[in-house]
């Protein structure tokens, strides 16, 4: 992980990686919603644990009835089930898809180093220039 410089008060200089146990964002891409198929969203570096916290999506046109899910990649769907954009209505329209806590807590996915997150889209019927947004917190093994 690369490590960010922070200037406090007097001069004084910390270096520190401002994603080790933070929520963060960890990496964004280009998602397209024309057409089905996998793509991307994190690789889990070496050394580290990731628990995904959510993920958004900006558009670049109007989604329609575009569906995604998202999980690793030998299992789409086991941090997010299906998720239907069809609020997506304009360019620049933007969504955050996450668990959502209710009475029983919702039980989240811990990801190991070299694990990949994809984003599936299941049903294409929208865009090719959308943009995704990854969200979640690193953890040292």
């Amino acid at each position: 992980m690369g490590r960010d410089e922070i200037w406090l008060w007097k001069g004084l200089i910390m270096s520190v990686d401002i994603k080790d146990r933070t929520t963060s964002m960890l990496q964004s891409g280009t998602l397209s919603l024309a057409v089905t198929g996998n793509t991307t969203a994190y690789t889990v570096p070496a050394g580290f644990n990731m628990i995904p916290f959510g993920i958004g999506i900006k558009a670049g046109a109007d989604a329609g009835d575009s569906v995604v899910t998202a999980g690793l990649s030998t299992d789409l769907d086991d941090f997010l089930g299906e998720q239907t954009l069809s609020n997506l209505d304009a360019e620049d329209d933007y969504v955050l898809l996450m668990p959502i806590p209710a009475a029983t807590p919702v039980k989240q996915k811990v990801y190991a180093a070299g694990e990949i997150v994809q984003i599936a889209v299941t049903t294409a019927d929208g865009g090719a220039t959308n943009t995704y947004y990854f969200f979640g917190t690193l953890e040292a093994e």
